[in-house]
C-alpha cells in the first residue's frame, strides 16, 4: 500500500482547495496518484475545477523579447535560485532570447546558433557556463509568437532584469489598424494571461483529452442518467469551462465586469480597426519538472555518522 506522506496532502490541498482530511481520503482512495485524486475529489464534489498549474518550479530564468511582430520566449533552467541571480546566467539568458525568433520554436535549431558575441554554438557556452559555474544547466524550450500586421505584447512576472524573470508571456494581436494603439490592451491581456494561466484562446482550441477528462468527471457526478442527457449536461457544462479556461471568455481582471474579448473590442475604437488575438504563449519557470525533494537534516545527520 502507498504510503501517504504530508507532502502530497499538502500538494493536494493547494491544487484543490479541499480540506486536509479530504485530501488523505482522496489519495488512499487513488493509491497516491495525485492526478486521479484531484479527479476523485471534484467527482465527490469536493474540490474546484483545478487548473494544471505545474508540480514543483525548477530554477533558471525566463527570457523574453519582442519587437514588432514578432516575439519569443525561451526557459533555460539551473538547479539552484543563486545561479539565477548570477550575472553571467543572465547574460546567458538573454542571448539565447535575442536568436529565439530565429529558430521558431525549435530548441534543437536555437541550440546550434551562434552565440551572441562569440564563435561558439549555444550548446557549447552553456557547457562553458557550467564548467565556470560548477552547476547543470540546459535550455528546456523555446516558442515564438508574430502577427502578418498588428503587435506582439508581452508581459514578465517576478522581473529581475530587462527581459528576464519567472512567468513570461506573449500575446498576437492582429489588426490593419493602428499598431502603436496596440501597446496599452497588448500589455493588459498578457498580464491578464500571466495571473489567470488560460488553457486556449475558445473552446474550440481545448485539448481534447481535457474535454475528455471534464465529460468523465461529470459522468461519474451523474451515473444512471441516459447518454443524451448525460451530453446535454457536457454541452451546458462547456460554458462554465470556458469561462473559467479560455481566454477570451473569461473575465477580464483589469475589469471583470467584461470579459477580454469585450476589452479587445473596445480597443479597436482607439486601433480604428477590428483586433484579432491570434495566440498567446505563457511561459512559467519549472512548471511541469519534478524536483526530488532533499531532506537537508538526514543529508546532515548521515554526513556526521548519525544515522
Amino acid at each position: 500500500m502507498t504510503t501517504i506522506s504530508a507532502s502530497m496532502v499538502k500538494e493536494l490541498r493547494e491544487r484543490t482547495g479541499a480540506g486536509m482530511m479530504d485530501c488523505k481520503a482522496a489519495l488512499a482512495q487513488t493509491n497516491g496518484d495525485i492526478e486521479a485524486a484531484i479527479d476523485w475529489l471534484r467527482t465527490k464534489g469536493l474540490a474546484k475545477a483545478a487548473k494544471k498549474a505545474g508540480r514543483v518550479a525548477a530554477e533558471g530564468l525566463v527570457g523574453i523579447l519582442a519587437s514588432g511582430t514578432t516575439g519569443a520566449l525561451v526557459e533555460v533552467n539551473s538547479e539552484t535560485d543563486f545561479v539565477a541571480r548570477n550575472t553571467q546566467f543572465q547574460g546567458l539568458v538573454s542571448g539565447i532570447a535575442s536568436l529565439a525568433a530565429k529558430a521558431d520554436g525549435d530548441v534543437a535549431k536555437l541550440t546550434a546558433m551562434t552565440f551572441p558575441g562569440s564563435k561558439a554554438t549555444i550548446e557549447d557556452t552553456i557547457k562553458e557556463l557550467i564548467a565556470t559555474i560548477g552547476e547543470n544547466m540546459n535550455l528546456r524550450r523555446t516558442a515564438t509568437v508574430s502577427v502578418k500586421s498588428g503587435l506582439v505584447a508581452s508581459y514578465m512576472h517576478s522581473q529581475i532584469a530587462d527581459g528576464l524573470g519567472k512567468i513570461g508571456v506573449l500575446v498576437g494581436l492582429e489588426t490593419e489598424g493602428k499598431a502603436e494603439a496596440l501597446a496599452e490592451i497588448g500589455r493588459m491581456v498578457a498580464m491578464h494571461v500571466a495571473a489567470t494561466n488560460p488553457v486556449s484562446l475558445a473552446i474550440d482550441g481545448v485539448p481534447a483529452e481535457i474535454l475528455e477528462r471534464e465529460k468523465g468527471i461529470l459522468a461519474e457526478k451523474n451515473q444512471g442518467k441516459k447518454p443524451e442527457v448525460l451530453e446535454k449536461i457536457f454541452q451546458s457544462s462547456l460554458k462554465s469551462f470556458a469561462k473559467d479556461n479560455c481566454l477570451l471568455e473569461q473575465p477580464f481582471v483589469h475589469d471583470p465586469s467584461k470579459t477580454v474579448a469585450q476589452a479587445v473590442k473596445e480597443a479597436e475604437k482607439v486601433a480604428g480597426a477590428p483586433i484579432k488575438v491570434t495566440a498567446f504563449v505563457r511561459y512559467a519557470l519549472g512548471e511541469g519538472i519534478e524536483k526530488k525533494e532533499e531532506d537537508f537534516a538526514a543529508e546532515v545527520a548521515a554526513a556526521a555518522g548519525t544515522k
